[in-house]
């Protein structure tokens, strides 16, 4: 009987809000990542966006890539409404043609690294 009353009180308490860890739904097993034995073998990429316009292109937008290796960032100044096409030959141009194809990429699972393109480029 009283403990419907301890449970209620525990979903409302702040304190215990605060101080106990989550009670909602468990999120899946993090997956250790392997780690890279040459540079841009894995990268990390994601965008940074709510950005004044600027550039002679208007770019509001940063596409940023991270070699896991050598920890060495890539800052691509790009649109926040660019396709997977877009992205893909930002990618190729800038990146890829100079760093070789990464065997991975780790990233939000953001539709535009996610995309079929990425499937055949790759």
């Amino acid at each position: 009987m009283w403990q419907k009353d301890v449970e209620e009180y525990c979903k409302t308490c702040d304190r215990c809000q605060k101080e106990n860890k989550s009670t909602g739904k468990r999120l899946g097993n993090m997956i250790k990542i392997q780690e890279p034995s040459r540079p841009w073998e894995i990268v990390h990429m994601d965008w940074v966006t709510g950005l004044p316009p600027g550039g002679d292109r208007s770019y509001n937008a940063c596409l940023v890539i991270v070699d896991r290796f050598s920890k060495t960032p890539i800052f691509l100044p790009c649109h926040k409404d660019d396709t997977a096409m877009d992205t893909a030959l930002l990618i190729c141009n800038r990146v890829i043609s100079w760093t070789g194809i990464f065997t991975n990429i780790i990233s939000n699972r953001d539709p535009k690294f996610t995309s079929a393109l990425w499937k055949n480029i790759h």
